[in-house]
């Protein structure tokens, strides 16, 4: 009932009262992670250390951003994988993801610990060292590396915080480590005199306090509790979580390569200026944690959007998914807007806030910020645009808007730009990929709506609940083109109950306001990244009500239920006939071809997919492998035919219920 009442909520209350209600927490969130990774450049900054101490941190700065990929990448695989054990009460799976997914996040610790020292002349020069900053990048570099597991651990168990419904714990964990990392750097640089290793162990230490609080919650957390068969290595679920957080570290390993790519770029070009290597690389780490103050609010903004753009975009509520579109996008352009005044008019007051006089460093950044920075407005919609897409439920449009700004654009630019323009080449780089990445962002927004406004449901008063009698409830799971649907329809006749199989959709769109043709579509997405679909915002709200209804279908009376894992979604029910309909491939191939009047070339790729679709739908729904005979009471192939199929089906339900 709460459920219901939320989601009602999000349906009908002002959008901006919404947009004040859930954004705020996570703006305050990512602005406190934000000021995480400035404060060490605005101490050292205002240190004896100057400006060659923040080249240092700016220098192992992408090593770290490595580190939290992986980190992320199993953090958020398993938070997105619990909250699907979390709808499926699966208890047991739960647990043992999260401690997988530790387990392995420590091993590549240690991994990423052996090869750092291994390797970290070597890779301090690959990220823009210079024989001036190379001992205070190293001094730094060997204590962050020798506490990057305690890193990794603390960011990725903070991820499986937020999903075990504590953000504001999760936001304690992080808080607690930025307010101590802020009272130890003075006190370290400034009093101890320990110089950059100071700044490094006041991060250190911070990283810790935020690791015990995790571990803390772990304890007591709501849903999962931890034990020594948590950690006992099963790769089934590691694919699964892998596959849920692949995205977030390709997001995370993007930024590696820009900021590499980058740094080498202003060093070589650099050297060749009256800069020297140096200052462009301590002024470029500075400018980016700046942006990243603008960038966090903007994300913050549409993160706290995605319940209202999910539930309203299942609902297919058109206007309110426009209402909420254009208020995010006004405030981030806005937020763009503003920055970029105070960027390219007042930034040598930023910039004195991280210390240093020194002439040509002034030079450097004043230039960098009015160059690098000029177009901020397009780069806070792009990256807004990009979570939105997450947020309706389009991962794949996600990701292309994000990588065609950062690594089609960016990289090729900067590469390029510098070998004619020299070190502003580099600046120059970043306008000019927003420019080109806000138009295909603008296509992909377009198309979107386009298609939205496009699309058909069924009128949600057509279709009412069918009289039935009591008896077995037969659910029909199938291969694509294996005439599941056919067969279900001709037992349903025999038997004389009622079949469902697209009036599922329209009920669930009757019950609960989300469109029958977005329900009808969600094990059949055809979207690239067909698993991260499956956990996002709309489609979660779609299945949380689709299986309400097909309980309720059950509760009525006997009847026949097509797909949508109605096998699982029952499981409790004792008066459930489950069956499996299968058919040789070549068969359902063929079956295609002829019904849709297409070649077998194309039949085959659309069967291959849809099978594909089904089975990554009923496994995260269910955690079981779709199709295994264990999960049936009958299994038949249908190329015997559909009457003979229905035939042997009407037997067997017949002697079940003669028992």
């Amino acid at each position: 009932m709460k459920n219901e009442e939320n989601t009602q909520f999000l349906g009908e209350e002002k959008i901006g009262k919404l947009l004040l209600k859930f954004s705020i927490p996570c703006i305050l969130s990512l602005l406190i992670s934000s000021l995480y990774n400035i404060v060490d450049q605005i101490f050292i900054g205002n240190s004896d250390l100057g400006y060659l101490g923040n080249a240092a941190t700016g220098i192992v700065y992408p090593i770290t951003i490595i580190a939290v990929a992986f980190a992320w990448c199993f953090g958020d695989g398993a938070a997105a994988y619990l909250s699907l054990c979390q709808g499926r009460k699966d208890t047991e799976n739960a647990h043992k993801s999260i401690g997988n997914s530790i387990l392995v996040t420590f091993i590549i610790s240690i991994l990423f610990l052996i090869l750092g020292f291994m390797f970290k002349e070597p890779l301090l020069y690959l990220f823009g060292a210079s024989s001036k900053s190379i001992h205070l990048a190293s001094e730094y570099y060997v204590i962050i590396l020798a506490a990057i597991p305690i890193y990794m651990l603390g960011n990725s168990m903070n991820a499986v915080i937020r999903a075990d419904g504590s953000p504001k714990f999760s936001m304690l964990a992080t808080a607690l480590g930025a307010i101590i990392n802020i009272i130890l750097d003075p006190i370290f640089i400034f009093i101890f005199h320990w110089g950059i290793q100071g700044a490094a162990y006041a991060t250190v230490i911070g990283q810790i306090l935020s690791l015990i609080v995790s571990i803390i919650y772990y304890t007591q957390s709501k849903t999962f509790r931890l034990c020594k068969e948590s950690f006992k290595i099963n790769f089934h679920l590691l694919k699964n979580v892998l596959k849920l957080g692949i995205s977030t570290f390709i997001t995370q390993m993007s930024i590696v390569i820009i900021s590499l790519v980058c740094n080498m770029m202003l060093a070589q070009y650099g050297a060749r200026s009256s800069y020297g290597s140096d200052i462009p690389i301590a002024v470029i780490g500075i400018v980016m944690k700046v942006f990243s103050i603008v960038i966090n609010i903007v994300v913050g903004l549409i993160l706290g959007a995605q319940p209202i753009l999910g539930y309203n975009y299942g609902a297919k509520n058109l206007d309110r998914v426009k209402e909420t579109f254009k208020k995010v996008l006004t405030f981030s352009f806005i937020i763009g807007v503003i920055s970029v005044f105070i960027f390219e008019l007042t930034p040598e007051i930023i910039i004195k806030i991280f210390g240093s006089n020194e002439k040509l460093y002034m030079e450097f950044a004043v230039l960098t910020f009015r160059l690098f920075l000029l177009l901020v407005p397009l780069t806070c919609v792009i990256k807004m645009v990009s979570i939105f897409f997450q947020a309706v439920g389009q991962p794949f449009k996600s990701a292309v808007v994000s990588l065609a700004r950062d690594i089609v654009f960016f990289v090729p630019l900067v590469l390029i730009l510098p070998r004619y323009l020299g070190i502003q080449g580099v600046l120059l780089a970043s306008p000019i990929a927003d420019f080109l990445g806000i138009i295909v962002t603008a296509v992909l927004v377009r198309n979107f709506f386009k298609n939205m406004a496009n699309e058909d449901t069924l009128e949600k008063e057509d279709v009412v609940l069918k009289p039935s009698k009591e008896g077995v409830i037969i659910t029909i799971s199938r291969m694509h083109g294996s005439q599941g649907k056919a067969i279900g329809e001709l037992v349903a006749k025999t038997l004389k109950i009622p079949c469902y199989y697209k009036e599922v959709a329209a009920l669930v769109a009757k019950e609960s306001g989300i469109s029958s043709l977005f329900i009808s579509k969600i094990d059949q997405s055809q979207d690239a990244m067909h698993e991260l679909y499956l956990t996002t915002s709309p489609v979660k709200y779609a299945i949380e009500a689709q299986e309400k209804v097909i309980k309720m279908i059950a509760d009525k009376g006997s009847c026949v239920l097509v797909g949508r894992a109605a096998d699982y979604v029952l499981r409790e029910y004792k008066n459930v006939v489950r069956i499996f309909i299968y058919a040789p491939v070549d068969y359902r191939i063929q079956r295609v071809s002829e019904m849709y009047h297409d070649s077998i070339a194309s039949s085959k790729k659309y069967v291959e997919k849809s099978d594909k679709n089904r089975a990554n739908y009923y496994e995260l729904i269910s955690g079981k492998t779709f199709g295994n005979p264990s999960n049936y009471d009958l299994c038949i192939d249908s190329s015997i035919g559909k009457e003979k199929t229905a035939e042997i089906i009407c037997d067997y339900i017949k002697k079940i219920q003669e028992k």
